[in-house]
């Protein structure tokens, strides 16, 4: 079962959820990051099957009041914040630090994961020079307005994006590897061949939306490479 996980940036209160594992846990947390509209089905079920493996993981709460968007909000949601890189890297600083807090755990001992507007989110994260362990985009935008400095990111960083996403163009996953080796950072890509947009969403489908699709197999090969990828981390 969850629990509120409420914080603020600055005057906007903010609530997510929080979930413990049943056990005494493994002494990690993860941070995971709502698609566009807001804490969704997705997010929470990669809450519980975090949890099931021992992390403390925290559904953030990017919008507001815990907040589900509706279709003529999320454009505008979506502009703002890509306007205006500093304002996202602040929310999302802000739920990891409530994060941190909540468990008591050093911030070396925190990931962060994201989906789509998520995956952007924990992006900027570790642009933000956020002393976190790791952060994985999963077919989340890629590139930014504010691109990272030399030695800047801290985090080892993981996208995992599908080749057909028309919302991650070649020329996008291209400058994110520029990006990636300009500032230095410790980086890795998992491109699936086959996958849309939102390939980790099973309930995606029912949007009638032709850039997006579930892909069973992406999905399931995207969180073994996550799950490696954070005990190496880790480690």
């Amino acid at each position: 079962m969850s629990e509120p996980f409420a914080y603020a940036d600055g005057d906007v209160r903010c609530l997510g959820e929080l979930r413990r594992p049943r056990g005494a846990g493994n002494g990690r947390a993860i941070l995971v990051v709502h698609e566009a509209d807001g804490i969704g089905g997705n997010v929470r079920r990669r809450c519980a099957m975090l949890a099931e493996l021992g992390y403390v993981a925290a559904a953030a709460d990017l919008h507001g009041d815990g907040r589900v968007l509706g279709d003529d909000e999320i454009g505008p949601a979506m502009a703002r914040f890509r306007a205006d890189p500093a304002l996202l890297r602040r929310r999302v600083c802000a739920a990891f630090d409530a994060l941190v807090s909540a468990t008591g755990f050093a911030p070396t001992a925190v990931a962060a994961i994201g989906y789509c507007f998520g995956g952007l989110a924990v992006l900027e994260l570790a642009r933000a020079n956020t002393p976190l362990a790791a952060v994985a985009s999963f077919h989340g935008l890629l590139t930014t307005a504010a691109p990272a400095t030399p030695a800047a990111i801290r985090a080892r960083v993981l996208a995992c994006t599908g080749a057909l996403d028309p919302l991650v163009p070649p020329a996008d996953i291209a400058a994110f590897q520029a990006e990636m080796m300009a500032a230095e950072a410790d980086w890795h890509l998992a491109v699936y061949g086959r996958a849309l947009h939102s390939f980790t969403n099973e309930a995606v489908d029912g949007l009638g939306d032709p850039r997006m699709a579930y892909d069973a197999r992406a999905d399931r090969a995207s969180w073994a490479t996550l799950l490696g990828f954070l005990d190496d981390s880790f480690a």
